[in-house]
């Protein structure tokens, strides 16, 4: 392949020119334009560059194996920037560890992989009766993770490397029982509290701002009394509900459907399966189970002639541990219950004593007589047809779904001055929906819970022109498209509009700032000796037992120096206001069985090579000089 390209330069340029030339005069700059965001780098590792065609490659690699995963799963959710984000953090952890192999001389020998996958139980089932791997299933399995064999073999070696990297922390971390104890005394310990309150609210009267206050707040606050951007539209749903509505079924094809689903419960009958099997794994070699399957062969020919025989000889020849004792007899069984060469032959015998030939599976091979058929009592028509006219409705709008999605993106792209037209096309509901923004609101399922719906509907082109966005896929069979029907942009709220929640904030801020400082001033006096007052009755805190305080006041409580008691400590609460905290005594934790105590320093210890392993990450991020260059998103909202 390289010398094809080294002695043929010349000629490879001027394919080059080709190709690149009349895609500037089709594309234009804009495609030129698009490339080179691809071509942006997003994180260095190393001085090595991420660009942004490889973070979208990535992210939609892992879009595709979550898809196939949890299929009914709101697409929006996989449009989602921090998973996006997500994907990144992924991508450049899997380049540090990596490159760290790579400068460790960290490698995995041929021999090593070998038997590494040889152990695999997913690469062990491909394997055929002569040991050799089906490569056709193999190459279907790789291709749907977008890799080849060879790229999965690769892959496998470079995992396999980067393990050791942070193997060498993770497999080396160890606490003792000690240690354990030491750490979750201290974070279960429980001590005596008092505490006094010096709430927000009881200041609260004490505040009368004035109109400079208020003014002063909202200039300072601008940003809080945003109103965002927001719209009416009208859209359309495309899905199978939908085209459920306009399935229309005639007597004729509810009785077929009847027939046809009867031969089906017939199918489905319960049998009673007697076996005989010689075992023969998939790993064997192809000798032995060449020698397996002749013995089979030979039990064949012996039960043909003595049927009567099988018990006997199943208690005497098969070598299934979990039946040959009772005459190879599995009881009663139903499709789907078995592996499918098995459940295939015993299936296709027609009558009691009936006997299958030599079958193969990847536990050997079996010889199966049907005992026995347990018979399915069907329903009758009328019993079954508001079942079977559901039935038949979702599975003709499955099957027209395809074609109906293919006209719905056409048309609300071709006509895209109105959602009208493919409505009455497909006997679609326009509806719509009034002030929504450009963000899913959290909580909010469906169509305008949909991240990817909504930036089409807030795109510039569907906003000032009023067009319809194109078809955005939402979930499994599932389509939607929307139109702007008015819009109002993101402004500041005028001060009259917002004066009294303005006010109120003042308030709030002024009386937690004395709240602040009394609550200050009483903490100094008290540890200066003054006697206190106000205090509560003591109760006994920890932080599985919090007393209904907050999570500053337990964490307060418990991090104060207890070498001299009485210990007191002042909590900031915030637009709460304040807390002063009396510790009167420190008490040990309450005693744990030794089951629950070996349970513990297992956890510790998993919990502290984890700490080990991010620590040594974040180490060889620096050694590695990592940057990512785009922005961690932050979660959006309504600022109020």
């Amino acid at each position: 392949m390289f010398d094809f390209v080294r002695k043929n330069t010349k000629f490879l340029m001027i394919v080059l020119f080709l190709l690149i030339v009349p895609s500037f005069v089709l594309l234009g700059v804009e495609g030129y334009t698009r490339n080179q965001e691809r071509s942006e780098t997003v994180a260095v590792v190393d001085g090595q560059k991420i660009t942004a065609a490889e973070w979208d490659n990535a992210h939609r690699a892992q879009v595709d194996r979550m898809r196939a995963s949890m299929p009914q799963m709101d697409a929006s959710f996989f449009d989602s920037p921090a998973l996006r984000y997500q994907t990144l953090e992924s991508l450049v952890r899997q380049r540090v560890i990596a490159a760290a192999a790579v400068q460790r001389h960290l490698t995995v020998p041929d021999a090593q992989l070998a038997r590494l996958l040889s152990e695999d139980p997913a690469i062990a089932s491909l394997r055929g009766p002569d040991g050799k791997i089906d490569m056709d299933r193999l190459r279907a399995i790789t291709g749907s993770q977008g890799m080849t064999p060879d790229g999965f073999v690769e892959a496998m070696r470079g995992q396999l490397a980067t393990q050791q990297v942070l193997g060498a922390v993770t497999n080396t971390a160890f606490s003792t029982s000690e240690d354990a104890r030491a750490a979750l005394e201290a974070y279960f310990g429980q001590r005596e509290i008092q505490r006094v309150a010096f709430a927000t609210a009881d200041f609260a009267a004490k505040v009368n701002p004035g109109d400079a206050d208020i003014e002063q707040y909202y200039q300072a606050h601008l940003d809080s009394f945003r109103a965002p951007e927001q719209a009416s539209i009208e859209y359309l749903v495309l899905d199978i509900d939908a085209l459920r509505k306009n399935v229309k079924i005639s007597e004729a094809d509810l009785r077929s459907y009847y027939e046809q689903n009867q031969a089906q419960a017939s199918a489905a009958a319960e049998r009673r399966a007697s076996h005989i099997l010689i075992t023969a794994p998939a790993s064997a070699s192809a000798a032995d189970r060449e020698k397996a399957k002749a013995h089979a062969e030979q039990l064949l020919a012996e039960l043909k002639a003595k049927p009567d025989s099988f018990a006997d000889v199943a208690r005497k020849e098969s070598q299934d541990p979990g039946s040959a004792a009772q005459g190879g007899d599995l009881d009663f069984v139903t499709r789907g219950a078995m592996v499918k060469p098995f459940e295939d032959a015993l299936f296709a015998l027609k009558n009691k004593g009936d006997l299958s030939g030599v079958v193969e599976s990847e536990f050997g091979y079996h010889i199966i007589k049907l005992t026995d058929i347990k018979a399915v009592q069907p329903k009758s028509f009328e019993q079954m047809r508001a079942q079977l006219e559901e039935q038949v409705r979702t599975e003709e709008a499955q099957r027209e779904y395809a074609k109906a999605a293919e006209t719905f993106t056409n048309m609300v792209y071709e006509q895209s001055d109105s959602l009208k037209p493919t409505a009455d096309a497909l006997g679609l509901e326009i509806r719509t929906a009034q002030n929504i923004h450009p963000t899913p609101i959290p909580g909010v399922q469906g169509v305008l819970g949909s991240a990817g719906f909504l930036q089409a509907v807030f795109d510039a082109d569907s906003v000032q022109n009023k067009r319809n966005t194109q078809a955005i896929e939402i979930g499994s069979n599932q389509l939607a498209a929307g139109r702007v029907v008015s819009h109002t942009p993101a402004r500041t709220l005028p001060l009259a509009d917002v004066r009294d929640t303005v006010r109120q904030r003042v308030i709030n801020t002024q009386a937690a700032e004395l709240a602040r400082k009394e609550g200050a001033a009483r903490l100094q006096a008290w540890q200066g000796g003054e006697a206190a007052s106000g205090l509560s009755t003591p109760v006994t805190v920890s932080r599985t037992a919090t007393q209904n305080l907050q999570p500053k006041e337990v964490d307060a409580a418990l991090r104060a120096d207890a070498g001299k008691l009485p210990a007191w400590v002042g909590v900031d609460l915030g637009d709460g206001g304040y807390s002063v905290i009396k510790v009167n005594a420190v008490q040990p934790r309450a005693a744990v069985s030794a089951e629950q105590a070996t349970a513990e320093v297992s956890q510790f210890t998993q919990v502290w090579a984890s700490a080990e392993s991010q620590a040594y990450y974040d180490w060889l991020k620096k050694q590695l000089k990592v940057e990512i260059k785009v922005a961690k998103p932050t979660l959006g909202g309504l600022n109020g």
